[in-house]
């Protein structure tokens, strides 16, 4: 999933933040217990979900897929002193590992978990966010865009991960789970709403700034 190689990825990880225990421990329990671990953010992606929370400060946050806690935790690293986190998954069977992640962390009480259908989940929540990190099912992820958009305050951050797909963007002929990936930086690049760049971190980082 990485879009540069072994030894330059290695020099990043030099000279950025090191990751806290917690996280660590976040890391290589999923890798020894998780089906799919490769879906956690990891240690770079991390640093940069913190730092771009840390430069907004933001009292409101809400990410859509959960999976160990991990990107959840980074994000909730640059909460203002009273702001609350909402993460949204639909896995129970990850619940216990990801509250144990949770309370071991100093920001268990400003995180809200919630299980259940995001599309249900969001409508429910009366919040105006100030950050948004969409890493769900990528089928949905122009659903999800279109039901938070409105819950974003002016100037507030979207960003939407995996948009480069391991390059598969790139390819002329693309299976259904391209297409829709493919299809959903499309409308991004075409919303006059907002201000966008891609980032080539990981598998890629759509960054979006509603105008």
């Amino acid at each position: 999933m990485n879009m540069i190689d072994d030894n330059l990825q290695q020099l990043l990880l030099n000279y950025c933040e090191p990751e806290s225990e917690l996280l660590q421990k976040i890391n290589r329990e999923t890798y020894l217990k998780v089906l799919m671990p490769r879906m956690l953010s990891g240690h770079y992606q991390g640093r940069v979900l913190s730092l771009l929370s840390k430069m907004i400060s933001p009292a409101r946050i809400l990410e859509i897929g959960t999976f160990t806690g991990y990107a959840t935790l980074c994000l909730a690293e640059g909460l203002a002193k009273a702001g609350i986190l909402y993460t949204l998954d639909i896995n129970e069977e990850l619940e216990d590992m990801v509250r144990f992640n949770f309370a071991a962390s100093e920001f268990n009480d400003q995180i809200k978990y919630i299980i259940g259908d995001a599309t249900e989940s969001i409508t429910d929540l009366n919040e105006t966010f100030d950050l948004v990190f969409i890493d769900a099912d990528k089928k949905n992820n122009g659903t999800y865009y279109d039901l938070i958009f409105e819950r974003v305050r002016s100037g507030g951050i979207i960003i939407v991960d995996n948009v480069l797909w391991s390059g598969k963007v790139l390819n002329d002929v693309q299976d259904k789970d391209t297409k829709n990936i493919s299809t959903f930086n499309d409308k991004v690049a075409m919303d006059s709403r907002v201000e966008k760049l891609i980032l080539p971190v990981r598998d890629g980082l759509f960054i979006i700034r509603k105008k």
